[in-house]
């Protein structure tokens, strides 16, 4: 199948897909924000800076769409039809500095936790997850009744 775009038209798309403040990373931080979680975004000086991090429980939560990091759902394990050698290369570095992100993480004494966008349309499973992982929020954060 032949791209339905200009080569210029296919540059501009993926130029404005963003890498932060995407709607499933939101979606998260409403999550944990409406149970009285706080947190850092993006921290710039941990192994692959984490979408959100909660630096005083040493844990990280990376946000990760499945297309892009290669997640084994179907929308993760979607071959491009055009330019595949280039996606496939990209794809590959991207799970290869998730890897190394992860294990330098874990080596620092950091905790993380990877929410797949294809969870996120079952937002209470992840909610719940998130929780488990997180443990209870500080009670003075705690949303009123």
């Amino acid at each position: 199948m032949v791209d339905s775009l200009t080569r210029d038209q296919r540059h501009r798309v993926m130029a404005n897909i963003k890498g932060k403040d995407t709607k499933p990373e939101m979606l998260v931080r409403r999550l944990l924000f409406g149970q009285g979680y706080r947190y850092r975004l993006h921290v710039a000086g941990l192994p692959g800076t984490p979408d959100i991090v909660f630096s005083g429980r040493r844990k990280a939560i990376f946000v990760n769409g499945c297309f892009w990091h290669s997640h084994s759902c179907p929308n993760g394990t979607r071959k491009p039809l055009t330019n595949p050698e280039f996606w496939d290369a990209k794809r590959t570095r991207t799970v290869a500095r998730d890897a190394q992100a992860l294990i330098l993480l874990d080596e620092l004494g950091w905790g993380t936790y990877t929410v797949w966008e294809c969870q996120l349309k079952a937002p209470d499973d992840v909610a719940g997850a998130l929780f488990s992982f997180l443990g209870p929020p500080r009670q003075d954060r705690l949303p009123e009744s």
